[in-house]
């Protein structure tokens, strides 16, 4: 149980309406945050439930998980050249670039030169394609105290890198366990609940982070070369 609730459960609702509904995708991508405490037996039983998705599945990692322990557990997780937990790949609408945002022993992420150099190479291999970004950890604060507490600490070096580029057409986000959505930089981003507890919409506090037991969200997006529409999906509803 976490927080009151049983992710197991509400993990295993989420993969079932996905491969009812939704089994002609293109492809999964899970934004992080795969195990709470990065325990071999919580990857283990994660690798069990997400097994029955008939689509690609593309990993992330989030600051609740390790490195090694989820490449070990789950092999099928990327890892560049200097072991982070990130990829790229093309779609028929453009190249999606999944990064790794996490700063391992701290919930706030960074972005090291390492990750940069990767990121500025994968937007380069783009060309002229579209391009989708990926982050677990937004790269800007919220608005939520709490949350920018946690938040990403390279902000202006990613800014930098990828500011203004007319190529990114969207940025998907995970780590704030709330629907979000805005521009950065003119960059169109969204963000949804998290499959177990919600983060509640808390101007106040700044210590810690409050939960909730909101319904779980996943997201259904539809592609097209001119357009891309972000539904939010209430499973439990």
């Amino acid at each position: 149980m976490l927080h009151g609730l049983d992710p197991e459960a509400r993990l295993r609702a989420c993969i079932a309406d996905i491969v009812q509904n939704h089994a002609d995708a293109f492809a999964c991508v899970i934004l992080g945050d795969l195990a709470h405490k990065a325990e071999p037996a919580a990857y283990d039983l994660f690798r069990e439930i997400v097994a029955p998705l008939p689509m690609p599945v593309h990993l992330m990692i989030g600051n609740h998980d390790r490195r090694s322990l989820l490449r070990e557990r789950i092999p099928v997780a990327p890892s560049d050249e200097n072991g982070f937990v990130q990829s790229a790949f093309d779609t028929p609408v453009g190249r999606f670039i999944l990064m790794d945002t996490v700063e391992e022993g701290s919930n706030g992420g960074s972005y090291c030169e390492e990750r940069q150099t990767w990121l500025v190479g994968q937007l380069e291999h783009a060309g002229d394609r579209d391009i989708y970004l990926f982050m677990h950890h937004p790269p800007f604060d919220c608005g939520i105290p709490c949350l920018d507490r946690i938040g990403q600490n390279d902000q202006a070096d990613i800014a930098r890198i990828v500011g203004g580029d007319a190529r990114i057409k969207h940025l998907f986000l995970g780590h704030v366990h709330r629907p979000m959505a805005g521009s950065w930089k003119g960059i169109p981003f969204s963000s949804a609940r998290a499959t177990n507890h919600q983060v509640p919409f808390d101007l106040r506090e700044l210590d810690h982070v409050p939960k909730s037991d909101e319904g779980p969200q996943y997201r259904v997006i539809f592609m097209q070369p001119d357009q891309v529409v972000v539904h939010f999906h209430d499973y439990l509803s």
